[in-house]
């Protein structure tokens, strides 16, 4: 793991603008996208246990799941690459062979082998026979889930909330974390630390059950507040407001976020103060998640999707 040293402790940067001010709170942002270079965010977090997993089993190669423009498939071939395994990327949509996204394309220069399956195919993804199928269609490879969401995964997590509350001196009244497959509010839970989780996916309020099955092994883990109005037409979709969201965060905090997950964790996070969700005094992190490399800036004003 030594290629992939982290930046660690990741900042805790204090917030301060005309609304925070307003909703008497204290909000901070962990910036977890300063973490590592190509491996970002809650993906470092996440793979870190996975990937010691794979070393510690002899694995030679690691297979994972995701869409065109996955953090996940991203940081995962980029981690495999600087350890020396091979790394192989199921890619959802058979579309996207003959018009590889940015992501994919780093992907590729990663020595990830991608292959492509239509969006039914891709459903079963999570099914122990097509896994096994998988699996011995690709010499047993190191099987890692879509987003890296595993319980190795949560202890990866657990530790970004640990080192939060170090450099607090304290734990504080929430977390805010952009939620795909549930594992980063998971792992912060499992900590026992509240969190607020703002989904990314149109109807993503099976993420709580999602969630409460991660969480079944953990002893006395947080509250979870699942947020499911902010996903802007649903997962990599986005809208005028949400990008002017971001310029503006951008322009009062120096902070860059992107439109798939993290404008839309914040874009909530400051709607709720607006309604007066929280209480005068609360301390509340954000965690900046990384994933800036699906800030496609050229394609933005398209409002395409990352399917």
């Amino acid at each position: 793991m030594d290629k992939l040293v982290p930046f660690l402790p990741t900042p805790l940067q204090l917030l301060s603008d005309d609304e925070i001010r307003r909703a008497g709170i204290r909000l901070y942002i962990k910036r977890d996208d300063l973490i590592h270079p190509t491996v970002s965010g809650n993906k470092w977090r996440k793979l870190k246990y996975n990937l010691a997993d794979a070393i510690a089993g002899n694995h030679a190669t690691l297979l994972t799941f995701g869409g065109a423009y996955s953090n996940h498939l991203y940081a995962t071939a980029a981690a495999g690459n600087a350890l020396g395994f091979k790394t192989i990327g199921i890619v959802r949509g058979e579309d996207f062979e003959s018009e590889l996204t940015p992501t994919l394309l780093f992907c590729r220069e990663q020595n990830m082998d991608l292959h492509f399956i239509s969006r039914q195919e891709y459903k079963r993804r999570n099914e122990a026979e097509y896994l096994n199928e998988i699996s011995k269609k690709f010499k047993m490879p190191y099987l890692i889930p879509e987003g890296g969401t595993t319980g190795l995964a949560l202890n990866g997590v657990g530790e970004m909330a640990t080192e939060t509350q170090s450099q607090l001196g304290f734990r504080p009244a929430y977390y805010a974390t952009a939620a795909g497959t549930g594992g980063t509010a998971a792992g912060i839970l499992s900590t026992g630390s509240n969190v607020l989780a703002f989904s990314a996916l149109k109807g993503g309020g099976f993420l709580a059950d999602d969630i409460s099955e991660l969480l079944a092994t953990s002893e006395n883990p947080g509250n979870l507040q699942l947020l499911t109005q902010y996903h802007f037409g649903g997962y990599a979709k986005w809208t005028p407001e949400l990008l002017s969201f971001m310029a503006d965060f951008y322009a009062r905090h120096g902070i860059q976020l992107e439109q798939v997950y993290t404008a839309k964790m914040m874009y909530g996070l400051y709607d709720l103060m607006a309604k007066d969700f929280f209480k005068p005094g609360d301390t509340v992190v954000a965690v900046h998640t990384g994933g800036l490399q699906g800030l496609l800036v050229q394609k933005m004003t398209d409002n395409q999707s990352g399917t």
